[in-house]
């Protein structure tokens, strides 16, 4: 179902960021991706404003700042052992972004038609964008820490305007999860594409209900393992607490 008012614009910043490449992850090292991951876009998008009533979709990206990475030792604790681990993360460093998204209603989530209210969601979004968010971002990993503010996408000047013409490819990338609430599957699969990048400007293809169909226009996926979706008890009680908090955000009370 389209929506008259479901899109934000954004400015996200960031001292470093580690967007993980799964493939590097293996001997308890982890190396950023050049580019930012669509998961974790989005996730950076439900921080500033998320209910289970919508999906949020990130449209494209454009990349600010020169891509710089940052190799640093530190300590992660040792799953098996006691006592800490020695390992190397290559984090991205400096980074900024100009981030399009837009949401849409969730339509396996029939329980929650009724907070369907066209406007109401996308004004929380956007008071909640311009207070920073609803919860802190971060931009990969908890030492990341992110901000964001409003702002119009191509503004301003970025380093990649003229200095790549003809696109740049990163090849196979991870893309994001297909959760089972978002999807109608009971199970958990992980979605890959071949990324691009022109003129610093990543245009990101929308995922899909049907994973095949992923599959088919070039998003090839993974399954993971089995999962269910979360279900919310949706009593008169508990519906009249959420409105009632989605009001008070509206009025600036909360």
């Amino acid at each position: 179902m389209s929506l008259k008012n479901n899109k934000i614009t954004f400015s996200l910043k960031a001292r470093q960021a580690l967007f993980t490449d799964p493939i590097t992850r293996l001997g308890g090292e982890k190396t950023s991706y050049h580019l930012p991951t669509y998961e974790a876009l989005k996730g950076v998008c439900k921080s500033i404003y998320w209910k289970p009533t919508i999906v949020w979709f990130v449209d494209r990206v454009r990349v600010m700042k020169p891509i710089r990475t940052q190799t640093k030792g530190v300590k992660p604790i040792k799953f098996h052992a006691s006592g800490n681990d020695l390992a190397y993360y290559t984090y991205l460093s400096d980074v900024e972004y100009q981030v399009e998204a837009h949401f849409e209603w969730n339509s396996h989530r029939p329980e929650l038609e009724v907070d369907r209210i066209d406007g109401k969601h996308y004004s929380i979004a956007k008071r909640m964008l311009d207070k920073g968010g609803r919860q802190d971002i971060f931009l990969g990993a908890r030492e990341c820490q992110g901000y964001v503010e409003a702002c119009e996408f191509g503004s301003g000047e970025s380093f990649y305007d003229k200095n790549n013409a003809e696109p740049l490819s990163y090849g196979l990338m991870f893309h994001s999860f297909a959760y089972p609430d978002e999807t109608g599957i009971d199970e958990l699969h992980s979605r890959f594409w071949h990324a691009s990048m022109q003129n610093g400007i990543i245009i990101f293809p929308k995922p899909t209900d049907n994973l095949a169909n992923d599959a088919n226009n070039g998003m090839p996926n993974r399954f993971v393992r089995a999962m269910t979706a979360k279900t919310f008890g949706i009593g008169d009680n508990l519906q009249a607490v959420g409105n009632l908090a989605d009001e008070l955000q509206l009025r600036g009370e909360q």
